[in-house]
């Protein structure tokens, strides 16, 4: 069934003091996303990003979530760290904790929770932490979204349990026959044009393109992009412009699919 209406979602707040991973502006890209992953201090983040982002993020109506990773500052959360599940969830705890805080200080809700790069790949294929993630959203945070892909451990928990959940879209990704996105350490700078038609292709039709040149089908209610992808803003803008032409709404996923009707399914 095509897709209505659908959020665009960006990795936001990845710095910390003076470093910056992303030369992309969060102020200019807080104006063409609908929900925003801030980072909350573990992977990237400190408190005064994490205040300016949320501030921003309240400030052009945008969802705010929380973006906790591994503790890995120097790795940028992309390399797997190996954990007691009561350890790697109370950091998550921390993270969400932290996040929340300042969302509140700035008149707004934590809209959801986005794990970030090897804690979210390593959910999507560990039936226990993802148990034990699970149980933890459903204690702290039980109307908060959480977003995942669709292919994953996460999304079955999280149904099963009665958890908001929200499938994602990569549009910056490759995908591969299984549904699984393509990693890479290092993008390149990608034609914002062709991301556009393949992001309107799979909201109108439920289907993406395999790096094996294969059609797959693909569920999503968001769409996600990454800030640190060259030409971020340019991706964004082409997206949102294409979305928009072809009749697609886009709104956080709080005004999209109501977390109270979610939360009682």
């Amino acid at each position: 069934m095509p897709v209505k209406a659908v959020d665009i979602n960006c990795d936001l707040g990845e710095a910390f003091g003076p470093w910056r991973l992303s030369d992309a502006d969060d102020a200019k890209l807080m104006q063409v996303i609908s929900s925003a992953n801030i980072a909350a201090g573990f992977h990237a983040g400190d408190p005064n990003l994490m205040d300016t982002t949320v501030r921003l993020a309240a400030h052009y109506g945008v969802g705010i979530g929380a973006h906790p990773g591994y503790r890995d500052l120097q790795g940028f959360g992309r390399r797997r760290i190996d954990g007691a599940s009561d350890e790697i969830v109370n950091d998550v705890v921390y993270q969400i904790g932290a996040l929340r805080e300042f969302a509140r200080r700035h008149g707004a809700d934590l809209q959801h929770v986005k794990p970030h790069g090897a804690l979210y790949m390593e959910l999507a294929a560990n039936e226990a932490l993802s148990r034990s993630f699970i149980k933890l959203m459903r204690t702290v945070a039980p109307t908060a979204f959480v977003f995942c892909m669709d292919i994953s451990q996460t999304y079955r928990i999280a149904v099963e349990a009665g958890q908001p959940v929200i499938r994602e879209f990569y549009a910056d990704r490759d995908y591969d026959r299984s549904g699984s996105i393509v990693f890479t350490r290092h993008g390149k700078k990608l034609d914002a044009q062709t991301v556009a038609e393949k992001v309107v292709r799979a909201c109108q039709t439920g289907k993406v393109r395999t790096v094996e040149g294969e059609d797959i089908d693909i569920e999503f209610e968001s769409i996600c992009f990454h800030s640190d992808t060259p030409g971020a803003l340019e991706i964004a803008s082409a997206m949102r412009a294409a979305l928009i032409a072809s009749g697609i709404r886009i709104a956080p996923v709080s005004e999209i699919i109501p977390q109270k009707e979610q939360a009682s399914q």
